[in-house]
């Protein structure tokens, strides 16, 4: 976990890009029963302020475990949690049919009892996109 210390203030990289369909956009609406026009009507969609649906803010964020972990593991850990987050903002939305990619800057470690606690800057954009679609500071636990 020495490693992990040592990389505060650095940029880790970037995630794979990952397109963001109709399908995936549809599953999260009936998993979280946010069902508005925006997301999942793209007739009516095609009229409105975005042109197209777009993306949920919350499906966004929850995309950052599985593009966290095309940037960098945390090796010789018991376990890793998410602890939370302290920010999150959603500057631009993410239209269907968009790719999306995290870059990751570790922001802080800190000891807690038995590991350490983590804070990321994740900020996922989306290709060919002007400002970022999602910026969040995560926070993750990992205990030896």
């Amino acid at each position: 976990m020495t490693a992990l210390a040592d990389s505060v203030g650095q940029h880790l990289g970037y995630s794979e890009w990952h397109e963001i369909d109709q399908k995936r956009i549809d599953l999260f609406a009936d998993a979280t029963g946010d069902h508005q026009w925006i997301h999942v009507d793209p007739e009516r969609a095609a009229s409105g302020p975005f042109k197209r649906t777009i993306a949920h803010g919350y499906l966004t964020l929850s995309l950052i475990p599985m593009l966290n972990a095309q940037v960098y593991r945390v090796s010789g850990v018991r376990m890793g949690v998410n602890y939370g987050v302290n920010k999150v903002r959603f500057p631009s939305p993410v239209p269907v049919g968009s790719r999306v990619r995290a870059g990751v800057e570790l922001v802080e470690v800190t000891p807690v009892e038995g590991g350490v606690q983590v804070v990321g800057r994740v900020t996922i954009e989306a290709e060919g996109g002007s400002k970022p679609c999602c910026v969040a500071e995560t926070v993750a636990r990992y205990y030896a």
